[in-house]
C-alpha cells in the first residue's frame, strides 16, 4: 500500500474541515486565528467547501414523521415524471427526501441514478430556495428516458416552486 501513495497517479487524501465544529469537534484542525497577522498555516483551510454548495445531515429529511407531514400539507408541483411535494418549514433553509418506488424504477442502478441527480439539482439550487421541506417523488416509469429529460423536469418543478 505504501508503494501506491508514492505513485504519481495516487492523488493525495484531504481533510475536509467542517466550520461548525469547534476546537474539540476535529483533532488537528485549524483554528480561525483572531488578526491574520497570526494566523498559523493551515494546509486544510483549502479544502473547505466555501461556495456553500455542500449536502449536509440538515439539508435532508430523515424520519417519516417529516415526510408524512410534507404529505399532508397537500401542495404539490407536478411534472411529467416526478411530483414535488412542499410545505414550509421554520429552519431558515431548504430540506429535501426523495422518494423512488421499485414499482416505477425496477432497477436499483436506475433508482440511484434519479436520486443522485435530485440530490445535485438540489445542491447547487439551495441558495435560490426558500425555507420549505421538498419530497421529489417519481410518478411515472421511467422507460426511455434520458438524464436530460430527468434532470429537466425536476428543475422546472423546483423553479416553479413559490418563493414565499
Amino acid at each position: 500500500m505504501a508503494a501506491a501513495r508514492s505513485s504519481p497517479l495516487a492523488a493525495p487524501r484531504a481533510v475536509i474541515v467542517s466550520p461548525s465544529k469547534g476546537s474539540e469537534g476535529a483533532k488537528g484542525a485549524c483554528e480561525a486565528p483572531a488578526s491574520t497577522a497570526d494566523a498559523p498555516e493551515c494546509p486544510a483551510a483549502d479544502v473547505v467547501d466555501t461556495a456553500g454548495f455542500g449536502f449536509g445531515s440538515s439539508l435532508r429529511l430523515h424520519k417519516t414523521d417529516e415526510y408524512s407531514s410534507v404529505f399532508a400539507f397537500r401542495r404539490v408541483l407536478r411534472g411529467r415524471w416526478f411530483n414535488l411535494h412542499y410545505c414550509p418549514n421554520s429552519l431558515g433553509h431548504a430540506r429535501i427526501g426523495l422518494v423512488v418506488a421499485k414499482k416505477l424504477a425496477k432497477r436499483a442502478v436506475q433508482r440511484n441514478l434519479v436520486k443522485r441527480i435530485g440530490r445535485d439539482l438540489f445542491r447547487h439550487a439551495q441558495a435560490d430556495l426558500p425555507a420549505h421541506d421538498l419530497v421529489l417523488r417519481l410518478s411515472a416509469k421511467l422507460d426511455n428516458v434520458t438524464r436530460r429529460m430527468m434532470r429537466e423536469d425536476m428543475n422546472s418543478l423546483l423553479g416553479r416552486l413559490p418563493k414565499k
